[in-house]
């Protein structure tokens, strides 16, 4: 027999996702990465860029003026750091969304199951080792981020799992509490003991786009794709989980199945983007609240509006950690969090009106 689609409840049925919505977010997705490739230590203009970018395209020729250490720059360092930005910020806000809708929570974020603790504690090992000089996709730095954020998560469920009575997502969020404790005071521990590498691990955990080239981008690009789509196909089904464990099963909902699809491919696509980028906070949580105020409260239309915005916006404290004080630069987790703070308090505020 063929499995009965989960019914939505009444009263809840998802608002449909309007095709302008969609396009003022890649409309804010595309001025962002605009902005990013233009402005800099190097002017390069807006109309060159245009025309550097479209003669770029196949079958296409155009003269933009650049000089040859111009086109350096636009097609080496600021467009690789663009489109990083965009998978990243999209990757963590879309994540960030997709636990909300898991665990019924407007505070939660990506990073609730102990991802970064463990991300932090193996780039940590890789840097203390003396492991990471490589280059690219060939960085051990990364590799040993996305080793210990699965380690971070896989704990988290097996310790989730022996929760006895207590209620599966409180289980759940209690072991990633536990398990974050653990790998940071681990952390901590070696950082102590190696401590002339201190300001390296510091770089990694305030987070910071810098790119070798493409190397990163090809590196995050697949698991963004393969996670983001997990996530999108599933979103309708979020819907049916915000109104309780019991309520979305009489509604024919496998609510164990999809809890964990949704954390495993949230799990899996935070792992990667903080591997390549170190642990940028915040953005999990005020993109998917800022489109949930403005757009409505339904998943169907939230995750795929944050993916843009999310994007757009990293991008964006990208910029800002670029300008402020260039030419040097500050850690763009630094930027985020100082917009995130504020914003923490202002959805905690809400939330407790709400309830």
């Amino acid at each position: 027999m063929t499995p009965t689609p989960p019914r939505e409840p009444d009263g809840l049925r998802p608002v449909s996702l309007h095709g302008w919505w969609l396009v003022f977010a890649l409309g804010a997705a595309g001025l962002a990465s605009m902005a990013g490739l233009v402005l800099g230590p190097a002017d390069l203009g807006v109309g060159r860029v245009l025309v550097e970018l479209a003669d770029g395209l196949p079958f296409v020729e155009f003269d933009s003026g650049l000089g040859e250490r111009q086109q350096a720059i636009v097609w080496e360092i600021r467009l690789p750091r663009v489109v990083l930005g965009l998978l990243v910020g999209a990757m963590l806000a879309t994540a960030g969304g997709a636990y909300q809708g898991v665990f019924r929570n407007p505070l939660a974020d990506p990073y609730l199951l102990g991802v970064a603790a463990g991300a932090g504690f193996g780039a940590t090992v890789a840097i203390v080792t003396g492991a990471g000089d490589g280059i690219g996709v060939l960085d051990p730095v990364p590799l040993a981020a996305f080793a210990g954020a699965l380690l971070a998560v896989t704990l988290t469920y097996l310790v989730g799992a022996t929760g006895g009575r207590l209620n599966p997502v409180t289980s759940l969020v209690l072991a990633g509490v536990a398990v974050a404790s653990f790998f940071t005071a681990v952390q901590t521990f070696v950082q102590q003991r190696e401590s002339e590498t201190i300001r390296q691990v510091y770089f990694f955990v305030l987070g910071q786009l810098r790119t070798a080239g493409w190397d990163e981008v090809v590196l995050l690009a697949p698991y963004t794709v393969v996670c983001l789509a997990v996530i999108l196909a599933v979103r309708h089904r979020l819907d049916v989980l915000g109104v309780g464990d019991e309520e979305a099963g009489a509604l024919g909902l496998e609510v164990r199945r999809m809890r964990l699809v949704t954390v495993v491919a949230a799990s899996l696509g935070t792992a990667a983007a903080v591997a390549v980028s170190g642990l940028i906070g915040f953005v999990g949580i005020i993109v998917p609240h800022t489109v949930r105020l403005i757009f409505g409260t339904s998943y169907r239309v939230i995750l795929p509006l944050t993916v843009l915005f999310g994007g757009a916006f990293l991008v964006a404290a990208d910029l800002v950690a670029r300008l402020v004080l260039q030419p040097a630069e500050i850690p763009i987790g630094v930027v985020t969090a100082f917009l995130g703070a504020p914003f923490f308090v202002v959805v905690l505020r809400s939330a407790r009106r709400a309830s």
